[in-house]
């Protein structure tokens, strides 16, 4: 009997998705914020979301869960749009992989490999100062 494959981790998660961990750490850039990734994943407890105060969590921390698959908008059933439309629309800001606590389960990893990686730093789960490219990645009924 085979095992059964860890359930994937959406890399984009809120606060209260099952399984909350976080995993980076937004910082300012030179061409904008990306993320700093942590050496391993730490709960997403009240204390460490507060952490981000006076900003909300999901500006300032990037949070994996538990896949939600058919209860995501993102999610087509088999995969997740917003990876794709990550990867069409975005560039890479990394020209190396970065070194990250869940790409053994991370659902955009397993999808689009090196192409989500080497974009994943700039995403960021709520930015109200997102470029409109971000911001047309990030909207579900954007194509591609």
């Amino acid at each position: 009997m085979e095992p059964r494959p860890t359930p994937a981790a959406c890399p984009s998660a809120q606060p209260d998705m099952e399984n909350c961990r976080v995993f980076g750490v937004r910082h300012p850039g030179i061409d904008g914020p990306l993320t700093a990734y942590l050496d391993r994943s730490v709960e997403a407890t009240p204390e460490v979301l507060a952490m981000a105060a006076p900003a909300p969590p999901t500006e300032v921390l990037r949070m994996a869960a538990t896949c939600e698959e058919s209860r995501c908008v993102h999610f087509d059933g088999e995969d997740c749009r917003l990876a794709t439309r990550i990867v069409a629309l975005l560039p890479p800001v990394v020209g190396v992989v970065p070194r990250c606590a869940i790409r053994a389960d991370c659902r955009w990893h397993r999808q689009e490999g090196k192409a989500a990686c080497v974009r994943c730093p700039q995403v960021v789960t709520f930015l109200p100062d997102a470029s409109p490219a971000l911001r047309l990645a990030a909207t579900p009924d954007a194509g591609p």
